[in-house]
């Protein structure tokens, strides 16, 4: 997270535009495991591979016949959370809010990053280390990254 990896040369949130480069991006910092060129074969590939995912849920796959194809259960439920009606609209209700804040808090984190140029560890950690003059009020007037 912090970019200090020897898998990662850059920051975390610079990882994605490698495939641009002229190697193309290895996948784990070995060209032998995967080595992706191409944006639109990369593209593809997932566009596909998560079709046939999905095209073998919604046609009962793992989830069983009879059941609703966009929440599934059984299998996907193991510990019964949602036998109750109600109290599966209220887990569902729940998800949906969860996957919203976490994208909420993705934003926050790109956003980090543009403005310090880190990522958020190491960002908490200058703070935690001095919180009155790292904090978001002195860090959002000071940009000190600029992105290329």
């Amino acid at each position: 997270l912090t970019g200090d990896s020897s898998l990662a040369p850059n920051p975390w949130f610079k990882q994605g535009a490698l495939i641009f480069a002229d190697g193309g991006l290895d996948y784990l910092g070995n060209p032998s495991l995967v080595h992706a060129q191409s944006i639109i074969a990369v593209l593809a590939c997932q566009v596909v591979l998560m079709g046939l995912a999905e095209a073998y849920r919604v046609n009962g796959g793992p989830a069983g016949e009879g059941l609703d194809k966009l929440h599934p259960g059984e299998s996907f439920d193991p510990l019964g959370l949602a036998d109750d009606p109600d109290t599966f609209a209220e887990l569902k209700v729940k998800e949906i809010k969860n996957g919203r804040l976490a994208m909420f808090s993705m934003f926050g984190f790109y956003v980090q990053a543009i403005v310090t140029g880190k990522g958020p560890v190491q960002n908490w950690q200058e703070h935690i280390a001095d919180p009155w003059n790292v904090n978001g009020f002195t860090e959002v007037f000071a940009t000190k990254f600029t992105p290329n």
